[in-house]
């Protein structure tokens, strides 16, 4: 599967800002079912300074500085990408989750170790016992380690209510577990936070998803938006992504654009702006299949 992707965040701000730095995450990354061919960010007003480097976790980010008065920032982030989808796994066929529990502890190998980090704490997933104790009645002892983690998407997917205004991008896990409400990336919080209880390694993924519009309808551009969900480390099979608010394994509609402990290690556009006043915000995506 070949896609194409614009992603535009338009700032329009109250009164001109003097000075702004801006981190953008919006190059989609490389990786073994995945090949951005493609990637281009442009930028008005053209940034006085901009730089490309690589963090901790391999995305790719570029920073940004205006130094002149400025009443709008728009970037326009596009990029083309091929989906090379992996053989479906047998979720009852997985080891038990205690044996997966256990071999991350050892670190057999280099891939375990660089998993082992995403068991812990996290700046937006913090330990929480009712949490655990939801995500414990679904890991029964035995349990084959997919199976489990599918039943727990699939739990939130049911359980949780999409509501774009129940939370913001920093409501904690605490309160939109309390409330099941939310959006992917509350979802992808709870998953994630569950996974780690019970001691497995789990990380958020940010991306894209190609929606499908409803019968007999055109799809509208810019309907598209950006979207989240989680990887499990199996190891021995690697990471295998789950999205719960569709309760589905994703397999050539999702387009991963990056990855790290959670929504703050992948922010798309954050930064600081000197005077401006008040903003206004518009974001619009969209993926289009190519033949």
């Amino acid at each position: 599967m070949k896609y194409k992707i614009s992603h535009r965040t338009h700032y329009k701000y109250e009164s001109p800002a003097s000075l702004s730095h801006s981190e953008l995450v919006l190059i989609p990354r490389n990786s073994e079912f995945q090949t951005c061919t493609f990637s281009r960010v442009d930028l008005k007003p053209e940034p006085s300074s901009r730089s490309m480097r690589q963090d901790y976790f391999g995305n790719t980010v570029i920073n940004i500085c205006l130094e002149g008065p400025h009443s709008e920032l728009d970037i326009l982030a596009e990029s083309e990408v091929a989906l090379h989808p992996a053989t479906r796994l047998m979720p009852e066929r997985t080891q038990a989750w205690e044996q997966v529990k256990e071999t991350m502890m050892r670190y057999e190998t280099s891939r375990d170790l660089d998993a082992f980090e995403f068991i812990f704490p996290s700046p937006m997933i913090q330990p929480d016992k009712k949490l655990a104790q939801w995500a414990a009645e679904i890991f029964a002892p035995g349990t084959p380690v997919l199976r489990a983690a599918l039943d727990l998407i699939h739990r939130i997917f049911t359980e949780f209510t999409y509501d774009p205004t129940a939370t913001s991008t920093f409501t904690p896990i605490s309160k939109s577990f309390e409330i099941k409400r939310g959006v992917c990336q509350d979802f992808a919080h709870v998953g994630i936070a569950c996974l780690r209880s019970m001691g497995l390694a789990a990380r958020y993924v940010s991306g894209y998803l190609n929606t499908q519009p409803p019968p007999g309808k055109s799809k509208m551009v810019g309907a598209d938006a950006s979207h989240a969900w989680l990887s499990l480390y199996i190891p021995g099979v690697g990471w295998v992504d789950m999205d719960p608010t569709n309760d589905v394994m994703p397999n050539d509609q999702h387009i991963t654009l990056a990855w790290g402990r959670d929504y703050t290690d992948v922010t798309p556009v954050r930064g600081t702006v000197l005077g401006g006043g008040n903003h206004r915000l518009q974001v619009a995506v969209d993926v289009v299949q190519q033949p």
